[in-house]
């Protein structure tokens, strides 16, 4: 990620605003937080699709 100064009024170069290794942990902590919210999305409706397959006594 790099930041473009020359659109704000300065001259020169962009300058580096992140370290790849960061912005790869942010990545990768992004996707297990996608994975994990999948994951309790699937397990709830597997959950509420059998609990009312199951037949209650009446």
């Amino acid at each position: 990620m790099t930041r473009w100064s020359g659109t704000a009024g300065f001259d020169g170069r962009p300058a580096p605003v992140a370290s790849s290794r960061l912005t790869n942990a942010i990545a990768a902590s992004l996707a297990l937080g996608a994975l994990t919210l999948c994951l309790v999305v699937a397990v709830t409706v597997l959950s509420s699709n059998i609990g009312m397959a199951t037949a209650f006594p009446a």
